[in-house]
């Protein structure tokens, strides 16, 4: 069937709509949210690959620690990358805005990394050592070992900026890095998932008694320390043909 004259067609509408102000106006707010979106799985790429930088230079510090001494002071280390959703929450608490730019400014944990260790002492062991690298520059530190949280939660939180080579470009990036003991992140854990658990039964009962704990899991830790410290001081002072020896006997060892 024919339009009558002065009507339009479908074709001719959609054409019509196509190159309206307004329509154009929806076009381009879609190609800007369209590239926002490579730009932030471009971000997040940069983020894996500090993490990456950080875990390189953990990894190397341990292979050192098995080649040249008797113990490794890191047992294991974790990583991982911030959930869109975390990001959001948090830009949105402080009423910032979820852009690129707000981002790389206001949330400093996107990248994480976390460092178990046998002792206390390691863990500071491990922080001066990574710190003391050319290329690691500290941003904050905040010990809530010496000064533990009220809940009884305990780290030592380090972020610390790393420099990322892309092909063509140099990025400083900010990274959180966690070193803790084995004992305080198995508390870390329990508390962690009783924060995101909703209707708990006697919530406060149970978060005395897990601020007890921690309290406990310090008091072992400090005990375990003190042990160690006495064997060591018990055992007697290698000599250079003692350190020789032992060297040698690990010429075997795999290198990883």
């Amino acid at each position: 069937m024919n339009n009558s004259p002065g009507m339009v067609n479908a074709e001719q509408m959609a054409n019509m709509l196509m190159s309206s102000p307004a329509m154009n106006m929806i076009m381009d707010r879609t190609k800007k949210m369209m590239w926002s979106m490579v730009e932030y799985k471009d971000l997040q790429m940069v983020y894996t690959c500090a993490i990456k930088e950080i875990e390189t230079k953990l990894e190397i510090l341990s292979t050192e620690f098995n080649l040249k001494h008797k113990r490794n002071p890191i047992s294991s280390i974790k990583s991982r990358l911030k959930r869109t959703e975390s990001i959001a929450e948090k830009l949105a608490k402080n009423n910032h805005p979820f852009t690129i730019e707000s981002i790389e400014k206001n949330v400093r944990d996107v990248a994480g990394i976390r460092v178990i260790c046998n002792y206390i002492d390691d863990i500071y062991s491990i922080a001066d050592a990574l710190l003391g690298q050319d290329d690691v520059r500290l941003i904050e530190k905040k010990d809530y070992i010496s000064s533990p949280k009220e809940n009884g939660y305990r780290s030592l939180h380090l972020i610390v900026s790393i420099p990322v080579f892309l092909a063509k470009s140099r990025k400083e990036v900010m990274v959180e890095v966690q070193i803790r003991t084995i004992a305080m992140d198995f508390w870390a854990s329990l508390e962690h998932q009783i924060k995101y658990k909703k209707d708990i039964p006697d919530e406060e009962e149970i978060l005395r008694q897990l601020k007890a704990c921690a309290d406990v899991i310090a008091a072992t830790d400090n005990h375990m320390l003190s042990i160690r410290e006495r064997i060591e001081s018990a055992e007697d002072v290698p000599t250079e043909d003692d350190i020789l020896i032992d060297r040698l006997r690990k010429l075997d060892m795999p290198i990883n």
